[in-house]
């Protein structure tokens, strides 16, 4: 297993090349951070301190709408963490990121971005790479929330996250699917019986 150093150097370089120095300095400002499950990453109020990049684990973000928590995103291995509008703005959060597995995160603090962009090479063009993906994800996530009925939202969760079906609870999936657990398993037998 490669060290965790180097996990965070490859997974950069996966977005671009890397140098020598970059390297350093990369290493030098992000930190490793642990988190048990049901930790928090980012509770509701809080102002998001952290960009992380996920080692393993895997880690949810929800709302809390009207006090029934509602999951929107999933996130695992090779994932970029955060809550760009708190992060980047320094307000505080509506959003709520939680460990839903012991899960090792890469972080890096407000402060530290601002070193890596004026002393990098590869930070702007890594940065506006993550920030880009981010917020394609995010159009995509707000869009399913208001258009999309609980079939498709499902239909969605299948195809976005195969991998982590076994790895989330049924709980949480009709949270992202925006049913009760019942209704969850009646749409699955649907989806089932229609293929």
């Amino acid at each position: 297993m490669a060290t965790t150093g180097s996990f965070l150097i490859d997974t950069l370089q996966q977005l671009g090349p890397v140098s020598k120095a970059d390297k350093a300095i990369y290493l030098h400002r992000f930190q490793v951070k642990h988190y048990r499950k049901g930790d928090f990453f980012l509770q509701e109020g809080q102002v998001c301190k952290y960009m992380g990049l996920v080692e393993s684990g895997l880690l949810r973000y929800y709302i809390n709408q009207d006090g029934k928590e509602r999951s929107f995103s999933f996130l695992h291995e090779k994932r970029f963490l955060c809550n760009y509008e708190s992060f980047i703005t320094q307000a505080p959060s509506t959003r709520i990121i939680q460990a839903l597995e012991d899960t090792t995160v890469h972080v890096a603090n407000y402060e530290d971005f601002q070193y890596i962009f004026d002393h990098t090479q590869s930070g702007d063009r890594i940065g506006r790479l993550v920030l880009g993906m981010a917020f394609i994800k995010l159009e995509k996530d707000l869009a399913s929330f208001y258009t999309d009925t609980p079939e498709q939202r499902y239909q969605r969760f299948i195809e976005e996250y195969p991998q982590l079906q076994q790895r989330i609870s049924q709980y949480h999936i009709a949270s992202f699917v925006g049913v009760k657990p019942p209704s969850l398993s009646r749409i699955r037998k649907r989806i089932f019986e229609s293929r």
